[in-house]
């Protein structure tokens, strides 16, 4: 079977996953564009209730934010395995499957968790990940099912796949990757790839509807430590904020899963993205716009109350 993509001027988007956090701020921009859109209520592992939502909606394109990553962490996906896989890996692909069996773009938010630096890639060296590396982080069972649904999936002809890494909106909601590390008693310093949500989250649907396809690391371009994230943030948020840093070894005592660190190539984003008309700016200059935009009460937000 062949996937021909949808190449009319009335796209329909539907988003599962559209109570969470990501989700909801995905359908609420799609809705202040002006667009055809649908929030989702069935549950990713029901293949029955898409089949029937997808048959009354019709859509031209899905957005898939679904899946879990644990309450209040991804340690909870340690002693939750058949949950996990219920729904980030029998559910992923479920609805993968129905769209492409219905000619449908889907666009699945994934995670570039799925790595941690190596010999290749050494911290600092501005060496990121590609998107044909193989996965070498399997340190927590969620990153190890997200790296092994992003394989298969890689078979579907309708899929474009957006690795996301460590969340930012413009205000401190519990699931934002700020909110998390401010709050934490001790932080790691460790460069990262991050992405705002504020410049990505846009493109995202720019991606969608221009029918993309295949993996994207999908972050802002740089890597960027907790300690310098956190120094922004006391900057132009939080003047009285302090923290204290620990070692991987300390953290280890402390968790139950492994933590990825690691950047991730933004090379292949950047290029489709400047064809869409759309500029990156590198994860520092993120963060700044981020925290003054938050400092300010502006910026993306979600309608959660929290």
């Amino acid at each position: 079977m062949s996937y021909t993509p949808y190449t009319g001027n009335s796209p329909k988007y539907l988003v599962v996953g559209s109570k969470g956090w990501i989700g909801g701020m995905l359908a609420d921009m799609l809705e202040s564009q002006g667009k055809n859109v649908t929030r989702s209520l069935v549950r990713i592992e029901d293949r029955s209730g898409l089949l029937a939502e997808i048959d009354k909606v019709k859509p031209t394109h899905i957005l898939n934010t679904a899946g879990v990553t644990g309450r209040p962490n991804v340690d909870w996906c340690e002693s939750n395995k058949q949950a996990t896989i219920r729904s980030n890996v029998i559910g992923t692909l479920n609805l993968i499957d129905i769209a492409f069996l219905n000619n449908i773009h889907i666009t699945n938010f994934a995670t570039g968790c799925i790595y941690q630096y190596d010999d290749a890639h050494p911290m600092g060296s501005g060496k990121g990940f590609k998107e044909e590396d193989e996965a070498n982080f399997d340190g927590s069972y969620y990153s190890k099912t997200k790296a092994m649904v992003e394989e298969i999936a890689g078979e579907y002809p309708n899929l474009l796949n957006l690795r996301l890494r460590m969340p930012v909106s413009d205000e401190l909601h519990p699931r934002n990757f700020v909110t998390k590390i401010s709050k934490y008693e001790r932080v790691v310093d460790i460069p990262n790839s991050n992405t705002l949500l504020f410049d990505l989250l846009p493109a995202s649907i720019l991606m969608s509807t221009a029918n993309l396809v295949g993996v994207y690391n999908f972050t802002n371009p740089g890597a960027i430590s907790h300690n310098e994230v956190l120094t922004l943030f006391k900057k132009y948020v939080r003047p009285e904020f302090e923290w204290k840093n620990f070692t991987l070894e300390e953290q280890s005592k402390v968790i139950k899963a492994g933590r990825s660190n690691c950047e991730l190539d933004t090379t292949k984003l950047v290029k489709a993205l400047n064809e869409l008309g759309v500029d990156v700016p590198e994860v520092h200059v993120a963060y700044e716009n981020c925290f003054k935009r938050m400092a300010k009460g502006e910026g993306l937000k979600s309608k959660d109350q929290f």
